[in-house]
């Protein structure tokens, strides 16, 4: 029996097995704080006489591995020496983190205590009283609790105390000893001269003596343990750095700053001082930043000053420069990601554990943290640069606002994500003219007058670049100057790769170019490209590209010449935050730290992509200011699809009536169908009785089949949520535009309250359709026939074509719509009347009293924030996802956001959604192919996986039969446990992760995770053949070894299912070849994607070439897999869909594999939906893409309206070029639509003719490709419009 049960996964996110070679003793003291063993061993070595009682010291985290920790109670617990003749006696354990932490040593140390005459003290590791764990021991609560306050009070006093009381106690040898002594929970450093103060006797009195007068105040907040264990040199250290950059310093030593007590003192310490800004080095967060999402945050401090969060590294200097993730999966939570709760701005590491000497008696090596003095002076720079900006009046300040561009043409300046960002721009300007800011009087008169005068002067557009002027430029000798300054190695990567700065295009009469305008003082630029002229070899392999002297150019000129005060990059995202380098906790060598440098750096960015946001944060030290989703709306149905519903209403109202009319109608449809290629579109129900989705063939032979598929199909386009413009920065939608929106808010159920509840489902209840205590979901994936009931106020809004609850639903939507425009957005707003809509009532009078206003509240602030931030003020930190997912928590924007602590993923809701969408997935195979999948790839993406909590991870443990354990209270994910088999019911499936950068560098535990899962699945031995893992390493370990791979090396490459960029680089590849075409062929694509993500990490595997291992894995594929977790954008607005899912399939292809392509609708978390890429396709093409409504919304932003479309244009392209699912009609539909449309080409025209023109040029490239293969007129229609265009601009020039 014991087969099947489930099996514990035995993981822990250490690396290796470690041997602290150390001999037994009788006293064994082990914690996890480097501090209190460092402590310990100073009393031990210092005391005059030897204490006849032996000790040893040890950090438990090297011992949290099963293995590890077998070694060392076999050599020191275990075994009698001749300084424990008895053999270890007494074991005091200070545990951090909780029992579930460390579960396998508590357990095993328990099991040790039980034999006579030995004694075990379970402590707390932090100073939360925790019951279960003073109970833990083998001794009285009293005595375990006695134990904790000396070791929390610290101190050399408490500490030999602590040692001659557990002598006395427990190891029978009499000692005097007195009661732990506190020590005040808040205490002021003594100044590095004055070594001899006592802690707790230092006052402000005495730091205001060594003060210099108007120098701006640095509070520097660090632990009190340090104090307490003597380890303050690095403090003192960096206070010296501090004075020297022009602060005066005050230093705090504060016990937990989740105390009210420490917040408090810290408060009055700050008021009294008038501190400018804190530099924090505590960990872990604030209190009341992790009750921000749901209570709105409260600031801890009456100031509103800047929070610097300095990283203090749990591992070596040598550690952090020997490799490319920066920070370990524990610094990554404690100093980065809760941190990030309390709205820190992240810095760079300044200290590292070292090694201060090695105690004999202890056995134990003493670590100190030891300042790393580059660093710091950098912290210390930008920390000056942040007062300096509460300092200076607005009028002296000068303020560089950056616009991405990607690609890099005219027709793409200013991406942003969701964000019309010329003109979120403009607001910006105009907020900055109105607070004081040197901007100047004459502004451009609209978003595309902005971008009009910025292409008056150079850019990074190829085509015109040498024909314009440059209003500002840096020489070469001072380009030089900063250029020598960087490090050697940086400077000899960028000369091998660009050449001398001569070379670089931006470069005339020697001096380099720089892109942008200043209006007034303000500067308004163009961020320059990542390179130029990129060769065909360096597509394929060159994911590390240094920038360009002109890029390096553009940044030193705004920093050093032009003395810019900070840096606003406008909108998601530009590629600063995405050069090479450390994941996190940079390097001077890394290329975001070279180009930005210390300045304080703001960044309004969209709230549903935590991931990409924080990239920005822990990379270049960014403040996001998030903002608004873009407003949302039904996509309805139009042009044929109208017509086809005219049709299938009037057909069903003629049935049993007029059986002519009825044949008429019916063939009409057909016909119809045929003709606008719908037919190509419907999904097909699988048969009742097969279980099998008929063919087409098939339900041309059964109206019936054909005609409640093709209703279900105008349902599901005419409900889909689309986007119905852009979001501007400080500005409200349109009155119809806010009225969809707010109905997208409520669509989904956020909780069990009544104003949690959907509208839809409010409503239905009150209209009686359904039961308040049904189960029931009217956005799940299914229709089906509505029997009734038919209410009076929904057949008043359409009384035809009821035949479905997707009919329902549509009425509902509508209903809604009309409550919402009755009830919230009319200047007479009457009440719902609470008799009559009781549930109802309760949703409105929350989005009246709520939503509503923070939605107001939201627009507001994006633009104070900013100003707040530019003024040196504290930005309040906020929850970051998708509002329009059920996530109203992350409103208001306008705030710092943060992600979730990675060590909690998956959390319990992603792992239930995963399992859904996982059994999703596995019908849709069965059905689709008769046979279960056992091996597919799925692309991971870190942005996702904050936003969700882990669904996609979920999904794939979920596919391979394992099973997440959660620490009870923390949440944390401690382990996984293997299902059994025959509860699976089905073959494990073999799942390859290709997983994005920022996810390898935000997730390095949670890769540990699946890693562990995947190994413990090789060795797993069970009945049957469903264990495909396993299957398929022994075969590919058989094949390795036959090739002449010895044992090792064969199991480690075999194992190999997490694939990635190489280290300290971004990105799949693919999109850079299609965006300069330097490719003739799948196989091109295919290489280039798998150069750049062959690269295989695991547990102790942190990016290893495995180029044919991921190419054997890509050979395997029966399925390739791509989530979606939300409706606020889709797959035809952004490249990287294309080129993850898109690159994967056609490297499959070219390995000789033929996977069917799944797109995840996880937008309803109640209700994930799985269906073909190709369908989804589809469905985008028709509900957004060519639907008028969104062309009119696109049409309202003019320049970044044209920019959205042949943005789309691009990426359709993209998805044909990488999986063969663009139809020809789907050509000539966006043709007509966007390109050869005489209203739109008059839009474009007037706002954006080089989008029009690119549009035209992608849309011939795909002629001579191949890929549009019967163009008919459309090619020479085409080769018109751009010729007609070239005459245009040969006129103009």
């Amino acid at each position: 029996m014991h087969l099947f049960a489930a099996q514990p996964g035995g993981f822990s996110d250490d690396n290796g097995i470690v041997d602290l070679g150390q001999s037994p003793a009788e006293l064994v003291i082990l914690s996890a704080a480097d501090s209190v063993l460092a402590l310990l061993a100073t009393v031990i070595e210092a005391e005059e006489t030897e204490r006849l009682t032996s000790v040893r010291l040890a950090n438990w985290m090297n011992l949290l591995k099963p293995a590890a920790f077998d070694l060392y109670r076999d050599r020191v617990l275990d075994q009698r020496g001749a300084e424990a003749p008895r053999g270890a006696r007494v074991v005091v354990l200070s545990l951090l983190g909780g029992a579930s932490y460390w579960r396998y040593g508590l357990e095993q140390l328990t099991e040790w205590a039980q034999r006579e005459g030995r004694t075990l003290i379970v402590v707390p590791g932090e100073d939360v009283e925790d019951d279960s764990l003073l109970r833990a021991g083998t001794v009285s609560y009293q005595d375990a609790h006695r134990v904790w306050r000396y070791l929390r009070e610290g101190g050399p006093d408490n500490t030999r105390a602590m040692l001659d009381w557990l002598e006395d106690r427990f190891l029978q040898r009499p000692r005097v000893f007195r009661e732990p002594r506190p020590l005040p929970r808040v205490v002021l450093h003594a100044p590095p001269c004055e070594e001899s103060a006592c802690p707790g006797r230092v006052t402000l009195a005495d730091w205001r003596a060594r003060w210099q007068p108007e120098s701006p105040v640095a509070a520097l907040v660090f632990y009190r343990s340090h104090l307490q264990q003597g380890n303050t040199g690095v403090f003192d250290a960096l206070i010296e750095i501090l004075e020297s950059g022009g602060f005066n310093v005050l230093p705090v030593a504060v016990a937990s700053l989740k105390e009210r007590l420490c917040l408090d003192t810290l408060d009055e310490l700050i008021e009294q001082s008038d501190a400018s800004i804190m530099l924090n080095t505590t960990g872990f967060a604030l209190a009341g930043g992790s009750e921000a999402a749901q209570t709105g945050y409260q600031h801890p401090w009456t100031r509103h000053i800047p929070i610097l969060q300095l990283i203090m590294v749990g591992t070596t200097l040598e550690d952090w420069q020997g490799q490319t993730m920066g920070l370990r999966p524990r610094d990554i939570a404690m100093q980065v990601a809760l941190p990030e709760l309390d709205g820190r701005i992240i810095t760079r590491p300044i200290a590292f554990k070292s090694a201060h000497y090695y105690s004999t008696r202890c056995q134990h090596d003493i670590v100190i943290h030891a300042l790393h003095e580059e660093r710091a002076r950098f912290v210390a720079e930008l920390a000056r640069r942040w007062v300096r900006l509460s300092e200076k009046a607005n009028r002296d300040k000068r303020v560089a606002l950056v616009l991405a561009n990607y690609p890099s043409s005219d027709a793409r300046i200013g991406n942003g994500v969701g964000l019309d960002t010329p003109a979120s721009t403009l607001n910006i300007l105009l907020q900055l003219r109105d607070t004081g800011y040197p901007v100047s009087d004459a502004l451009p008169h609209d978003p595309t007058a902005l971008i009009e005068w910025l292409t008056q002067t150079v850019t990074n557009d190829a085509e015109h670049r040498d024909s314009r002027p440059a209003a500002q430029s840096l020489s070469l000798g001072e380009y030089e100057q900063y250029f020598s300054q960087l490090p050697q190695a940086c400077q000899q990567a960028v000369l091998d790769r660009w050449g001398a700065p001569t070379n670089d295009p931006l470069h005339r009469h020697g001096r380099l170019m720089i892109a942008g305008m200043r209006l007034g003082e303000t500067f308004v630029g163009v961020q320059p490209a990542r390179g130029f002229d990129i060769d065909q070899n360096a597509a394929y392999h060159d994911p590390d590209l240094p920038p360009t002297h002109g890029y390096l150019a553009f940044y030193f000129w705004l920093r050093h010449v032009y003395g810019v005060d900070a840096f606003v990059h406008v909108g998601k995202h530009g590629n600063l935050e995405w050069l090479p380098g450390k994941g996190t906790a940079l390097s001077d060598a890394c290329w975001p730290d070279i180009v930005l440098g210390p300045m304080p750096h703001l960044y309004p960015f969209i709230v549903n992509d935590p991931g990409e946001g924080a990239q920005a944060k822990r990379r270049t030290q960014a403040v996001i200011i998030d903002h608004l989703m873009p407003p949302m709306t039904r996509a309805g149905i139009h042009d044929d699809l109208a017509e086809l519903e005219r049709l299938t209403d009037e057909y069903y109202q003629a049935l049993g009536l007029d059986q002519r009319r009825e044949q008429f109608l019916r063939e009409a449809i057909i016909e119809r169908v045929r003709n606008t290629h719908v037919l190509e579109e419907l999904s097909l129900s699988p048969s009742a009785a097969e279980g099998t989705r008929p063919t087409v063939d098939e339900a041309l032979k059964d109206d019936q089949v054909l005609l409640d598929a093709l209703d279900n199909y105008l349902c599901d386009i005419k409900e889909a949520q689309i986007r119905d413009g852009l979001h501007v920065l400080g500005k409200l939608p349109d009155h119809d535009a806010l009225r969809d929106t707010l109905m997208a808010l409520v669509r989904l159920s956020r909780g069990s309250q009544p104003h949690e509840q959907s509208l839809l489902q409010a409503m239905a209840v009150d209209l009686g359709l359904f039961d308040v205590h049904d189960n029931f979901d009217l956005l799940a994936a299914d229709a089906w026939p509505w029997q009734g009931p038919w209410p009076e106020r929904l057949m008043a809004i359409e009384a035809t074509g009821w035949r479905s609850s997707s009919h329902t639903r549509e009425r509902l939507e509508l209903l809604g719509a009309r409550l919402i425009e009755q009830h919230l957005l009319t200047s007479d707003a009457a009440r719902l009347c609470d008799q009559e809509w009781p549930q109802t009532r309760a949703v409105i009078d929350f989005m009246q009293e709520t939503l509503l206003p923070v939605l107001h509240q939201s627009v507001d602030n994006e633009l104070s924030a900013l100003m707040d931030g530019l003024s040196g003020r504290f930005v309040p930190p906020g929850a970051s996802g998708a509002p329009s997912r059920g996530r109203l928590d992350t409103l208001p924007t306008g705030r710092n956001f943060y992600s979730v602590d990675s060590r909690a993923m998956p959390t319990r809701t992603a792992w239930t959604l995963g399992q859904k969408s996982a059994e999703a997935l596995i019908m849709r195979h069965l059905q689709e192919h008769g046979d279960y999948p056992t091996s597919l790839g799925l692309s991971v993406w870190g942005t996702a996986t904050m936003r969700t909590g882990g669904d996609d991870i979920a999904q794939a443990f979920a596919l391979m039969g394992i099973r997440p354990i959660w620490a009870s209270g923390s949440q944390r994910v401690i382990d996984f446990e293997v299902i059994p088999g025959f509860l699976l019911g089905r073959p494990r499936v073999d799942v390859t992760l290709r997983v994005s950068g920022f996810f390898r560098d935000a997730f390095p535990g949670l890769i540990a995770l699946y890693d562990s899962a995947v190994q413990k699945l090789v060795d797993l031995n069970e009945p049957g053949n469903g264990n495909t893992i396993a299957t398929n390493v022994s075969e590919r370990c058989q094949a390795l070894r036959a090739e002449g791979f010895d044992d090792a090396t064969a199991r480690r490459q075999a194992g190999f299912r997490i694939f990635g960029a190489r280290p300290g680089t971004f990105g799949a590849g693919v999109q850079k070849l299609l965006d300069n075409g330097h490719w003739q062929e799948e196989a091109d694509l295919a290489r280039a994607y798998v150069n750049w993500g062959g690269y295989a990490y695991g547990k102790n595997v942190e990016g290893e070439p495995a180029m044919e291992a991921f190419q054997k894995r890509l050979s395997t594929l029966e399925g390739i897999v791509q989530n979606q977790d939300n409706r606020e954008h889709d797959l035809l607005d952004s490249g990287d869909y294309s080129q993850f899912q898109g690159g994967m399939s056609a490297a499959a292809h070219q390995q000789g594999a033929r996977p069917a392509l799944y797109f995840g609708d996880h937008a309803n978390p109640a209700s994930p939906r799985m269906r073909t890429l190709k369908e989804e396709l589809n469905r985008v093409m028709r509900s957004r893409v060519t639907n008028p409504k969104w062309i009119s919304a696109m049409q309202r932003h003019g320049y970044k309206g044209a920019f959205e479309m042949a943005a789309s244009v691009d990426y359709l392209f993209a998805w044909d070029a990488t999986t063969a699912l663009v139809s020809d009609y789907q050509y000539e539909q966006i043709s007509e639509a966007l390109v050869l449309n005489e209203d739109n080409q008059r839009f474009l025209n007037d706002h954006n003719p080089q989008a029009l023109k690119e549009m035209g040029e992608t849309l011939m490239e795909a002629i001579s490709r191949g890929l549009w293969q019967s163009p008919a007129a459309y090619q020479a229609r085409l080769r018109d419009l751009l010729l007609s265009i070239d005459e245009q601009e040969e006129r103009a020039s």
